[in-house]
């Protein structure tokens, strides 16, 4: 956008108080843009921390009621209140796994309760059966299952023995 043409006038006095006008505006434009960066970083990190909540908030629903309890945060919800992961369990073979929420084709305002139907068994659909996932819990890192191996011990820290 092309600047604003004020037109000079012709007495000194006028010009210099133009000048000192134009050069208190150009300041509160950058005191108030400054202003308006902190607002907007305070409220992105109130939001944060109010998806965040959101999230915890129904993992106790859902641990003390079971089933997904509607209403549920949005997977945009979750994965901004840096719970990115779902543990979902298959209602046929019991098998917990994790999912990422970031790499699932649901629109981003997609409520989490709406993936109960939607997930399935990956276990179970190489059987030719396609039942559907049980909610667990979002959680912020995925779980660690029992057929991994447990991390290398450093043997300068000291042994279990």
């Amino acid at each position: 956008m092309a600047p604003k043409h004020h037109p000079t006038p012709l007495s000194g006095g006028d010009r210099k108080a133009l000048t000192k006008e134009l050069g208190r505006a150009r300041t509160m434009t950058t005191i108030l843009a400054g202003q308006s960066a902190e607002a907007r970083a305070k409220g992105e990190t109130l939001i944060r921390q109010a998806d965040k909540l959101l999230c915890e908030s129904w993992n106790e629903r859902m641990w003390a009621d079971g089933g997904p309890i509607d209403p549920s945060p949005t997977i945009d919800q979750a994965i901004n209140g840096s719970y990115s992961w779902l543990e979902i369990e298959c209602s046929r073979c019991k098998m917990k796994r994790d999912v990422v929420m970031a790499a699932l084709r649901h629109p981003p305002t997609t409520f989490v309760h709406d993936l109960a139907s939607r997930l399935r068994c990956s276990k179970c659909a190489k059987a030719n059966r396609r039942p559907a996932a049980t909610l667990l819990q979002l959680t912020q890192r995925p779980r660690h299952t029992d057929d991994e191996k447990p991390p290398h011990k450093d043997s300068k820290h000291g042994s279990d023995a």
